[in-house]
């Protein structure tokens, strides 16, 4: 199952699990794009989706049991719901002061709350019986200082906190059964970003060129470059891992700059 399913990430991961054999349940919060995508999908394998917002509770209990009547469990969660709002972004001529609170507010909901709540509801479909794995949507502004992001960055590191803490708490309770980690994405274009990091015109702006200059890559990353540790971290491959982030960015992580 994987939340945030039918964002330009969401939509590379889908395919490769459905070309690999997978059944795949989407959730997404646009009904059309949903529907659009399904007859794409439905090409490729067995796949259905709902939507909804992942911080309606009551949204994602309806989850739950369509889930359990269809397939009784579930062996992988993929939480990539999230996003920003404008007002919890400074802009270059603002300052911290001119950010919105309720922005602020809802940009930790959407990346925290977003990862936690299908957790909470849904996690008990994993199987008793079973190895299971949850993968958390994470960033590269939740470790260090990606100016501007403000909002994002504190939710992003909350993700990064909640997914160490609840891979400790699912071990100690529940051994090996339940593996919990998260993918820390470099910089891909997404719906999310592309106006901040290109020109209308497809050059990239200022900010765009000091991200592509601090990539020893030199380049943005493309959506399917995810899927590989994606695969990993749900497979068998990745048994002794748990309660890691893992950066997928080109090597922005690991560059000083010099």
């Amino acid at each position: 199952m994987i939340s945030g399913g039918t964002g330009v990430l969401g939509q590379s991961a889908v395919s490769h699990f459905l070309k690999e054999g997978a059944k795949v349940c989407v959730l997404n919060r646009n009904p059309d794009k949903l529907k659009q995508l399904m007859e794409e999908w439905k090409e490729e394998g067995e796949v259905f989706g709902f939507s909804g917002d992942v911080l309606d509770e009551n949204f994602l209990k309806e989850v739950h049991e369509n889930l359990k009547k269809r397939w009784g469990t579930i062996d992988v969660l993929i939480n990539a719901a999230g996003g920003n709002r404008p007002g919890a972004v400074i802009q270059p001529e603002g300052s911290f002061f001119d950010a919105s609170v309720q922005d602020l507010r809802d940009v930790f909901d959407l990346n925290l709350m977003g990862t936690l709540l299908p957790t909470y509801i849904l996690g008990d479909l994993f199987p008793e019986n079973g190895k299971s794995s949850i993968i958390n949507y994470s960033s590269m502004a939740a470790d260090r200082v990606i100016t501007r992001v403000l909002g994002y960055s504190m939710a992003k590191g909350s993700v990064d906190v909640f997914t160490k803490w609840l891979a400790v708490e699912f071990a100690t309770k529940y051994g090996e059964r339940i593996r919990v980690n998260a993918i820390a994405p470099g910089f891909f274009l997404t719906e999310q970003n592309e106006q901040l990091l290109t020109e209308p015109d497809g050059s990239l702006t200022e900010r765009g060129n000091k991200i592509v200059t601090n990539t020893p890559f030199g380049r943005f990353g493309k959506a399917d470059e995810l899927n590989g540790a994606l695969q990993f971290l749900i497979s068998d491959a990745s048994a002794f891992v748990t309660g890691t982030v893992v950066p997928v960015d080109g090597g922005f992580s690991a560059y000083s700059g010099v």
